[in-house]
């Protein structure tokens, strides 16, 4: 069902930008502003300054002295581009609320469609990167790694390909700007809410300018803390390791002790002092990784709690009046 909206809606276009200055001005100019002024709707732009050491506060800040529509928010240092996009969605003022990088990778050439989905009910429209002419071999194939990885042993599933570049409704914004987690990925959050979605393909263009710059470390560094904040099963996961060389080695001992002992070695195995003792060390070790895993257990119930994410999230959408 369509939704039902204001006749002339208004959305916020969020972009944090970090040492942008050779791209940020043709970024404004000549993608985002006019793609956005053949919308016809009202809409504010929202650039985010993650502490650059260049020239991107003072292009920007001379962008917003020009155009009302636009606003600038300073980070007082570099904070990285999560805390960044959280602070952009903060600011936020729209009914609907759309994320993108200011290098020009996230084409605005797209908004169009990710708005009409918006109108027809997906309180989430998630951009899916299909081609990305800069990605180089090591990007792609540990993206695919990390996509199929964490799907199969997480517990969450996260649709391959997903960018940062999607659209939020207002009552998602409103949720997410709940979550007071400090080591936090934007779009785990996003998907962890839940809320309807939509998605929108792009083929990623070539930047503007300048080099990318998450590195192949951060973007490792990112994978990880994407695997923590939304799995446990990594804090268990030396309990069943524990549990499978207990059992394994419980059961050599006692073929042992019966093969041996009781039976006199009728096979000839002629287990040596050394082999009996490195069985029982097996089986110590087995109990040692038990016992962390019962550890980790606490841990994780411990670490839940200390995240402060909601118990849960109301969906009311517009059409219904509360």
């Amino acid at each position: 069902m369509t939704k039902e909206l204001p006749a002339n809606p208004t959305f916020s276009v969020v972009v944090p930008v970090f040492n942008e200055e050779a791209g940020v001005k043709d970024f404004h100019e000549k993608l985002l502003l006019p793609e956005l002024e053949r919308l016809g709707l009202d809409f504010e732009i929202v650039y985010v300054n993650d502490g650059s050491r260049d020239n991107t506060l003072s292009i920007i800040t001379r962008i917003g002295r020009e155009d009302p529509r636009v606003r600038v928010v300073a980070l007082s240092r570099n904070f990285g581009k999560e805390i960044a996009t959280t602070a952009g969605i903060h600011m936020a003022r729209g009914e609907a609320t759309v994320i993108m990088d200011g290098d020009g990778q996230h084409p605005p050439a797209m908004l169009a469609e990710f708005i009409e989905k918006w109108r027809n009910g997906a309180q989430v429209v998630v951009g899916i990167r299909t081609k990305n002419e800069n990605e180089g071999l090591v990007k792609r194939w540990g993206s695919k790694i990390f996509y199929s990885l964490f799907n199969a042993t997480s517990g969450a599933t996260l649709v391959p390909r997903s960018t940062d570049y999607r659209l939020i409704d207002r009552e998602v914004r409103e949720a997410f700007i709940e979550f007071p987690e400090r080591q936090r990925i934007t779009r785990a959050l996003i998907d962890w809410l839940g809320f309807d979605r939509s998605y929108v393909e792009f083929d990623s263009p070539a930047r503007l300018a300048g080099e990318a710059s998450y590195s192949v470390r951060q973007l490792t560094r990112l994978a990880i803390n994407s695997y923590i904040s939304l799995s446990l099963k990594p804090l268990y996961f030396f309990g069943w390791v524990g549990a499978a060389i207990t059992l394994l080695s419980f059961i050599v001992g006692i073929f042992v002790f019966v093969e041996q002992f009781l039976m006199g070695d009728p096979l000839g195995l002629k287990f040596t002092g050394a082999a009996l003792l490195g069985v029982f060390v097996a089986f110590l070790v087995g109990i040692v990784l038990i016992s962390q895993a019962m550890v980790a257990a606490y841990m994780a119930h411990i670490y839940e709690q200390t995240q402060g994410r909601p118990l849960f999230t109301v969906n009311r959408p517009r059409s219904v009046n509360l």
